[in-house]
């Protein structure tokens, strides 16, 4: 980036942070409105960046559109005032004592973890008793930001989820930063997100990298931990697509050894979304996204397990019109499609004949 274009991105980054510092203050001396001040700084830092502003920032280059495929995720403020903070340490200061003076308010910990999740990796502390204060806020602020992505089915914050995942918790001398209780609260919120952003495939080395916990022997390891917290985080899902994402990526668990209770938790989980009506009131197409990832992942018992649904099914006769449509639907289509693929297929084999 030209020097022009580093001092006028500096200049106008260093404007976001005075707004940032003027409008804690005045949450801080408006009693009245300080929840009002922190959810709209809190949305203002959330926002993605316009056009205007990727210019100012980024000189106009085309790493943008890059890193926003690399993400999957749209560029927002707090992606670029977290990297300037790391890169302009001494301008944290005067934000991070007014946050600290509205620990206890609302958004002020989703505010703390956007801005600051870098920084407190990348900056060194010499202060336990911050740095115990700082990974706390931290834990919470990324529960609360990563559930609004949850309920609204978006990826917002995905880049922060990839921070922490693979800048943090897979890299030991980042991770022992913070506090042990913090690691371990870290550890069990990225088990309940990491499906729904799409990371499977570290599974493998997040679980190479679990801390110690005290009830582990009561428990089992990290690969139960880490089902039992994704168990909990299924029975709270409320949005379809969510939790049809869920259950499509649950089948990486398989080949996981877990004890005999996780199983059995997770089976009782995963069939728990099989049958219509109460508690949980599931879609048709959750009901079979569930029965898919039930028979790849316990395959044994499949059949008595939809026998005994079946059975249940007459429990609630409402819904047997409507499962006896959806079965001659089904029925159609396989017929049509079987007949469409032999049609198809002699064809094919009339087209080589002719050609020979």
């Amino acid at each position: 980036m030209p020097p022009a274009s580093t001092a006028r991105s500096s200049a106008y980054l260093t404007a976001l942070t005075q707004e940032i510092d003027k409008k804690l203050q005045r949450a801080l001396a408006s009693t009245s409105q300080r929840r009002n001040l922190l959810q709209e700084l809190f949305v203002d830092i959330a926002l993605e960046v316009d056009d205007r502003a990727k210019d100012i920032i980024f000189g106009g280059e085309d790493i943008i559109s890059l890193a926003e495929d690399a993400s999957q995720s749209p560029i927002c403020f707090y992606n670029v005032l977290a990297d300037h903070f790391v890169q302009m340490p001494e301008t944290v200061k005067s934000i991070l004592d007014l946050i600290v003076q509205l620990w206890s308010q609302s958004f002020t910990s989703n505010i703390f973890s956007l801005l600051f999740h870098k920084w407190l990796f990348e900056v060194q502390l010499d202060n336990p008793e911050a740095m115990l204060r700082y990974s706390s806020a931290l834990v919470q602020g990324a529960t609360s930001v990563f559930w609004i992505d949850i309920q609204t089915n978006a990826r917002r914050f995905q880049s922060l989820f990839q921070y922490l995942l693979e800048d943090v918790a897979l890299v030991s001398e980042r991770l022992k930063k913070i506090p042990l209780q913090a690691q371990q609260d870290l550890f069990l919120l990225l088990s309940r997100i990491m499906f729904f952003y799409n990371s499977v495939d570290k599974l493998e080395s997040f679980l190479k990298k679990f801390p110690d916990y005290p009830t582990a022997f009561l428990i089992g390891g990290p690969a139960d931990i880490f089902v039992i917290e994704l168990s909990d985080q299924l029975q709270k899902l409320k949005v379809e697509p969510v939790l049809l994402h869920y259950l499509s990526q649950i089948k990486a668990l398989q080949g996981l050894e877990l004890r005999m209770t996780t199983s059995t938790r997770l089976r009782t989980c995963l069939y728990s979304f099989t049958s219509p009506g109460g508690p949980m009131y599931p879609t048709r197409a959750v009901r079979h996204a569930a029965w898919e990832a039930l028979d790849f992942l316990f395959p044994i018992g499949r059949y008595p397990r939809h026998l005994i649904s079946l059975f249940f099914r007459l429990l609630y006769p409402w819904y047997l019109p409507s499962s006896c449509w959806n079965f001659v639907l089904s029925c159609l289509q396989a017929v049509l499609y079987s007949l469409f693929g032999f049609i198809f297929s002699g064809l094919g084999k009339l087209t080589k004949l002719k050609n020979s």
